[in-house]
């Protein structure tokens, strides 16, 4: 056991446990949780990469189909519940083995307590007691009984007498027997074939026995072999969280500064980008200022321009329809129409009333000389330069680096040193070699093995061999004795070779009564051992219920808890049991997790005093960061905002020139009075005025399409642009002092309140670095516990004991005798039917003859035995004469 626990300390370096959460709940990281829960959420930690822990192959495939003899299983197991269908006895067992700790005494039975368990044995056993003692019965009575048919044979009783009596259902009879005889023989067959499948299977099962054996040496080998490279891949894993810290620590100016620039831009950019935003509104205002502008200069020369063209317009239509023409009756209410709507053709619209926005065009590009834009891009510029401020603030760290990284080292070589304090490589070295000497010795006995394999064989097959030569009989006495029979014969005359078969029946029987007592005594004891191995043992370890009995505290001792512990590690108060190990095992887990180890070891100390070194936190005590000289906005840009909301945008009279926008450029649509004309023309006869009506309204087209057009387009280009000056100027003032306000507070935040913000950016910075030793803790455990040392090939082993004790050895016993107990008891109608078949077979020594009276003239036939007396009340019973077997006389017929 000495190579067990060299592996059990070495395995238990990198445990850890509740205790250890514990402590790092109460240590620096609980604060900086503490501090994250009213704050933010600390960023999570970048996960770490410590690749793969070499696996170990285990080649033991612990699992066995029994093919189609497992039919035969089946039903012996069928067949054992049917004996034996109580519950697993646990708790009868356990207060046996309590009650009788210190060896059982012939007078403690009599103790009531004891007497009670007898009792509930007895009544568990019940079922095998009864076949046991049938079996017992048979023994002793097949013996007497074998003796008793031998002297009744002998007085000529119980089928003894070589004399046959004639009846006419004979042939039925006969038939009878010969069929049961023929049926039995098959049943004790099949019997046979069960049994010597059995036998069969148990030596082909040996060598399965040695693959299994290979196997599970060749897994504990790799279990030896594999396991200091795991460890040593545990602890050089070391080295990527370290060299992780190294690097953060390295780059604290990017990391810290980073968090920092993180946790302020919160506050500060959106209040810069509003100062942004300020900045195009004022280039927009100006563009929209400038059209403003040269669109009032288009609209009020355009306007002068297009009421000259319509006046001019206007007196000429007014001069044409003054024509003599339109005085003609038909004509005049046409002309008077038109002369009518003259007064439309005029403007709508007056832009020389409303006043211009030069003044507010004039301030809005002084203020543009500073450039708004550049100046905010510079308050973007010095807050994001917050790392590089960070990076030359905190030189000291960076000159601390050394230090840490000595601390660091220290650390590695500490755990290096734990993990080589225990000699494990030499441990399981000599574990190696043990294994390959017991190996060896297990091998040596493979011949001895074979060689009592070959005598149990030789055994088996002799048994069956008394059941076959009962058979032989059996087949012989029926194929001799069916093939001879000859109907037409006379007891006293049958064949010989009908003879012989009769002779060869009653030699089945002979050896039948010899050899069922010896099979029965043999199937009686091979039923009460294996059937209660299986019940007791085999049935127990698949459901996993034996070890419910072994793992039941207080078992072996009233003072030890649990057995397991107790053994390995004299401490049986840990909460370690046989079934949980099984199980554990059973799904290829670390042997540290499934020996609960972590209760026998305390690491959190250990990594408490070395991977949650403190001492690492006080390097950052004295971090100091000053961010004031940090500046958002510059005087001039807030010189500038105040500048641009007082620029005279917010008193232009929008309402003025959207009250002329919405006019119009002409009192009417142009194109609609050029169609109403055209349509007025139509209706005049052709001619002059016709022409002239037309020619016109083609003017007045051209106007509006040269002068018009482009009126209505400068209207829109002004309507859009007073829109946006009116909304830009809307609380104009309440907008630049909102922005202003944004930008005070910024800097106050980054003035005033930037060390507590460092102090806990710090401290999340800590935990991140701190985060790295904590993956590699939690990545040991997680590997002690399922990728460390895998104890697949102990439960392999059980497993294997298993396959081997009950699949392979038990479940073929039990196979043996259940078909051997069937063959014993078909031997009894066996016997039966052979004994009544040999009548009809052997040649007798006498027979029933008939005599024919012929000196009354009546025929009758008169049924006589050997002395003369009448079967049948006949007076002519006087007259019979005893023949012999060899001839008869020629005046009597058989029957």
């Amino acid at each position: 056991m000495l190579w067990t626990r060299w592996l059990v300390l070495l395995l238990c370096w990198g445990a850890t446990g509740s205790e250890q959460q514990a402590d790092e709940r109460g240590a620096v990281p609980a604060e900086v949780r503490s501090d994250s829960r009213r704050e933010r959420s600390p960023p999570p930690v970048e996960p770490l990469d410590f690749g793969f822990v070499p696996a170990a192959v285990y080649n033991t495939h612990a699992y066995y189909e029994p093919g189609s003899i497992g039919i035969l299983f089946h039903m012996v197991h069928a067949f054992l519940y049917m004996v034996q269908p109580n519950l697993f006895p646990k708790d009868l067992i356990v207060k046996v083995i309590q009650q009788n700790m210190g060896g059982i005494k012939i007078e403690e039975w009599r103790k009531p307590e004891n007497v009670v368990l007898l009792l509930q044995w007895i009544q568990y056993e019940s079922g095998f007691l009864v076949c046991a003692t049938f079996g017992v019965v048979f023994v002793v009575l097949i013996p007497i009984i074998a003796m008793c048919f031998c002297m009744c044979r002998c007085c000529d009783n119980c089928g003894g007498e070589m004399h046959q009596r004639q009846r006419k259902n004979a042939d039925c009879h006969r038939g009878f027997y010969t069929a049961s005889l023929i049926a039995t023989t098959i049943f004790i067959i099949v019997g046979v074939l069960i049994a010597l499948a059995a036998n069969h299977n148990i030596s082909s099962q040996v060598k399965s026995t040695r693959r299994l054996i290979n196997t599970n040496m060749r897994d504990l080998k790799t279990f030896a072999n594999n396991t200091p490279a795991q460890v040593d891949y545990l602890t050089a894993q070391y080295t990527t969280a370290k060299n992780k810290v190294l690097s953060d620590l390295d780059n604290i100016g990017p990391l810290l500064g980073g968090r920092i620039h993180i946790q302020l831009e919160k506050s500060v950019i959106p209040s810069l980008d509003t100062a942004l935003r300020m900045a195009g509104a004022m280039r927009e205002t100006k563009e929209a200022l400038e059209n403003v502008s040269s669109s009032l200069e288009v609209l009020q020369d355009g306007v002068g321009k297009l009421q000259a063209s319509l006046s001019g317009e206007r007196a000429s239509l007014s001069n044409t329809l003054s024509d003599p023409a339109c005085t003609n009756g038909a004509v005049s209410h046409t002309c008077n129409t038109i002369r009518s709507t003259l007064s439309q053709l005029g403007i709508n619209a007056d832009f020389s009333k409303v006043p211009d926005v030069n003044h507010a065009l004039a301030n809005v590009n002084t203020v543009l000389k500073t450039d708004l834009s550049n100046i905010v891009q510079k308050g973007y510029a010095s807050f994001n330069d917050t790392p590089r401020l960070v990076k030359e603030q905190t030189k000291n760290i960076v000159a601390a680096l050394p230090r840490v990284k000595g601390m660091l080292d220290k650390i590695g070589a500490e755990i290096t040193g734990f993990s080589k304090m225990f000699p494990v490589e030499a441990s399981l070295a000599n574990f190696t070699i043990f294994l390959n000497e017991r190996h060896k010795a297990i091998e040596s006995y493979y011949p001895q093995i074979d060689q009592m394999d070959f005598y149990r064989w030789i055994a088996c097959v002799a048994v069956l061999c008394m059941v076959v030569l009962v058979l032989a009989f059996n087949i012989l006495g029926l194929l001799c004795g069916n093939c001879g029979y000859d109907k037409q014969a006379t007891p006293t005359t049958r064949g010989c070779l009908s003879n012989t078969g009769g002779n060869l029946l009653m030699a089945g029987v002979g050896f039948s009564f010899i050899f069922a007592w010896v099979l029965m005594a043999i199937v009686t004891t091979l039923f009460v051992v294996g059937g209660n191995v299986e019940k007791l043992i085999c049935e127990p370890l698949a459901n996993r219920q034996l070890f419910k009995i072994i793992d039941t505290p207080f078992l072996v001792h009233p003072e030890k808890r649990n057995f397991l512990p107790g053994m390995l590690f004299q401490n049986p108060n840990i909460d370690l049991t046989l079934g949980g190990m099984y199980r554990e095992c059973y799904d290829n887990n670390g042997l540290y997790h499934a020996l609960q180890l972590e209760t026998m070891f305390n690491i959190n100390s250990f990594l408490n005093r070395t991977v949650y070194n403190r001492d690492l936190a006080k390097v950052f005590d004295s971090v100091q960061v000053d961010l004031q000289g940090i500046t958002l906005l510059e005087q001039a840009g807030r010189d500038n905002l105040i500048n641009f909301a007082n620029s005279g945008i917010g008193q232009i009279d929008y309402q003025a020139y959207l009250t002329e926008v919405n006019k119009g450029v002409t009192l009417i649509d142009l194109l609609s009075f050029c169609s109403d004309l055209e349509a007025q023309a139509d209706q005049l006869p052709r001619g002059a005025l016709e022409n002239a009506l037309r020619g016109h309204a083609s003017s007045i087209r051209s106007i509006h399409r040269e002068q018009v057009v482009p009126l209505e387009q400068a209207m829109s280009t002004l309507h859009q642009s007073i829109k946006q000056l009116q909304k830009t100027s809307n609380d104009l003032p309440v907008k630049v002092t909102n922005v202003l306000s944004a930008i005070d507070a910024a800097e106050y935040l980054i003035t005033h309140n930037a060390s507590h913000v460092v102090k806990q950016e710090t401290k999340v910075y800590v935990q991140g670095l701190v985060g790295y030793f904590k993956q590699y803790t939690e990545w040991v455990r997680n590997s002690l516990s399922a990728e460390v040392a895998q104890c697949k090939p102990i439960s392999n082993i059980v497993d294997s004991m298993e396959i081997v004790g009950c699949s392979f050895i038990i479940d073929s016993v039990n196979t043996f005798w259940f078909g051997l107990g069937g063959c014993c008891i078909l031997l009894i109608p066996s016997i039966i039917f052979s004994v009544k078949l040999a009548k009809y077979y052997r040649r007798m020594d006498t027979e029933d003859v008939f005599e024919d009276m012929a000196n009354t003239g009546n025929h009758d036939e008169q049924v006589c035995d050997i002395h003369g007396n009448l079967a049948i009340s006949s007076p002519y019973c006087d007259t019979l004469t005893r023949f012999p077997r060899a001839s008869a006389p020629p005046s009597y017929s058989v029957w």
